[in-house]
């Protein structure tokens, strides 16, 4: 889907995966979730924004499977509007013709190509999820409100709804208390660790030509050892999932946590490491790869860093996490 300069048609690729059902994946904790994991690391390698869109679709689908709201179906392509900035606030509504929402909402992936969206808004002091069909005038994407270069193609801008007609998905607070809440945060970090593996292909390529140096084929296995390390975290969080689908949220918080700092440390040391051992050809050079670094680099900004080892810092307060258990 590239034209070799770089460029990567993803409204073109998500209408043609839509179409053909394969953005029907397993959903998180019903056996098969490792498949789940590979086809979203998949689409990431594919292409950085292909992933993050597909990734928020699928877990679309697994929320509305989960809080009982209707199947998503072919020739759709759902997003997830969650972000919960103090300002602007979206809010809900309920009218003698249903429940309508009325504001603004930032960081709306995919806001001129989904055909629908999950979306947060305050009921009062709750927050809680909506369906909402994208094709109505009361839907608007604002001009200019995503001057993004990494993640451009994304199109995660802001959305005003204006008296948005929209179905409520499971009672208020329940997109966050949900058991699946944290399995798809797992969900995330595969798709950044396809997209990680993607951009360490070009030093590998070096590597394999003959020409690598000591210092080079050092980054390479250092490389290959923290993406080792994201693999085998997501494995293992896969078959846990799979295992205790609806355990303990606070295992699940951890297990979500920790994966995906591994996996978000496995990004930045192979963005790091690739651009250390090969210097800035490929990112003058090679569209595609620059046009990766810097997309990952925004993308893997989903997480939030010291915040969220802050978080996991004071989960495994109460617990041994040096435990010298296999």
């Amino acid at each position: 889907m590239s034209d070799g300069g770089g460029s990567f048609d993803v409204p073109g690729r998500l209408r043609e995966l839509s179409r053909s059902g394969a953005l029907e994946l397993p959903v998180p904790g019903a056996g098969h979730t490792l498949a789940r994991f590979r086809a979203l690391a998949a689409f990431g390698a594919e292409d950085t924004v292909l992933g993050r869109l597909v990734e928020a679709h699928t877990d679309a689908a697994a929320i509305l499977h989960e809080l009982g709201g209707a199947a998503t179906v072919p020739g759709q392509l759902w997003g997830v509007w969650a972000a919960e900035p103090p300002d602007p606030v979206l809010h809900a509504r309920h009218t003698s013709s249903g429940w309508v929402l009325e504001g603004r909402k930032l960081w709306c992936s995919g806001a001129h190509l989904c055909t629908h969206a999950l979306v947060t808004a305050r009921t009062g002091t709750d927050r809680r999820l909506f369906a909402i069909p994208l094709a109505q005038p009361a839907t608007t994407p604002v001009p200019d409100s995503w001057p993004a270069v990494g993640m451009r193609d994304s199109d995660s801008g802001a959305v005003d709804f204006d008296h948005a007609r929209a179905e409520p998905i499971g009672a208020p607070g329940a997109y966050l208390t949900r058991p699946g809440f944290w399995h798809g945060a797992v969900g995330v970090a595969a798709s950044w660790y396809g997209s990680a593996c993607a951009a360490a292909r070009p030093l590998h390529a070096y590597a394999a030509s003959g020409h690598a140096d000591e210092h080079a084929l050092a980054h390479l296995g250092a490389i290959a050892t923290v993406l080792r390390a994201a693999r085998d975290g997501l494995a293992r969080a896969a078959a846990e999932i799979d295992d205790d689908p609806a355990g303990d949220p606070a295992t699940a918080r951890i297990r979500a946590r920790l994966v995906r700092a591994v996996v978000e440390q496995a990004v930045t040391t192979t963005l790091d490491r690739v651009g250390r051992a090969l210097g800035a050809t490929p990112l003058c050079a090679d569209a595609a790869h620059a046009r990766r670094v810097a997309d990952l680099t925004v993308y893997v900004r989903q997480s939030h860093a010291e915040a969220d080892l802050a978080g996991l810092g004071r989960d495994l307060a109460a617990t041994d996490p040096v435990r010298p258990d296999l």
